[in-house]
């Protein structure tokens, strides 16, 4: 064999295995979660109970999934469902940009009840999959309907980047819930790669696993849908918000922040941000 065929072995090895990892591993690239929780909504000055549920896995062991929820002084039937992105986790920091959210929902006399899917936080469990995060927010689902009461119809669903894909596939599940607000979010895990181009040299489609689907999930919705983006957003282009808005049946609607990045929209766009809300909710409810 000469040194030539040699070296093409060995690089097709090197090669096949890096296909390997990424096909097994790819998780690893996709979630970042931290156990470390440094804030809580009192942090915010926001009532709150902390929350336990329960999963039994396919193995028959039983885990814990961390939540808070966080009700309005007076009885409500107006409740988000809050799904965070890939990074961190609820209050992964003390100025945490998902418990700023939070509290302007609160302010707009929302109830709202949040989740760290299992790997996250305090929650159990092994490092996460699309499955399992899929899994996680129908378990928090079915805690505002089995134990808060409300009815479908009363929920709306609020994902940030990669929690707007977990919401959309919740959606699908739960064709009678209010409404989706996807904020910052991707088209697929397959675009993402493209755009950030560290694994073209392999085939996407076979290598890609966890595919977190939005875009193509997002053409038989059944509920209203409102896309905000930071037009600084340097994680995620603001064009595949426009492509998934783009996508969606009516009625949606698509509002995009100048000066806004990806973890900052709702502190940077400020009475505007709020203003979108509440147009989004009012237009729901009346």
């Amino acid at each position: 064999m000469s040194i030539f065929q040699t070296s093409l072995m060995g690089l097709a090895s090197i090669y096949f295995s890096g296909f390997m990892l990424l096909r097994l591993l790819q998780n690893r690239l996709i979630f970042e979660p931290k156990s470390l929780v440094l804030a809580t909504p009192a942090t915010f000055n926001l009532p709150y109970e902390e929350v336990w549920l329960s999963v039994t896995t396919a193995h028959n062991q039983t885990e814990q999934i961390s939540g808070w929820w966080i009700p309005q002084t007076e009885p409500t039937n107006r409740v988000i469902l809050f799904l965070h992105g890939a990074s961190g986790n609820m209050a992964a920091n003390e100025k945490s940009c998902n418990l700023e959210r939070v509290a302007k929902l609160y302010q707009l006399g929302f109830s709202v009840f949040m989740i760290d899917y299992r790997g996250y936080g305090n929650s159990q469990g092994r490092f996460p999959r699309e499955t399992r995060v899929y899994e996680d927010a129908a378990i928090a689902w079915n805690y505002l309907i089995q134990e808060k009461g409300f009815s479908p119809e009363e929920i709306f669903v609020y994902g940030h980047s990669l929690g707007g894909a977990i919401a959309v596939d919740l959606c699908l599940q739960q064709p009678k819930a209010a409404g989706l607000i996807a904020e910052g979010c991707f088209t697929s895990i397959k675009d993402m790669a493209q755009y950030r181009r560290r694994i073209q040299i392999f085939p996407l489609k076979l290598v890609v696993t966890q595919k977190f689907d939005f875009i193509n999930k997002i053409k038989s919705i059944k509920v209203p849908v409102l896309f905000i983006h930071g037009m600084e957003d340097k994680v995620i282009p603001v064009t595949m918000s426009q492509k998934l808005f783009a996508a969606a049946p009516e009625p949606k609607k698509l509002v995009l922040l100048p000066d806004a990045g990806h973890n900052n929209l709702s502190q940077v766009g400020g009475d505007r941000y709020l203003k979108t809300l509440q147009e989004f909710f009012l237009g729901r409810y009346n």
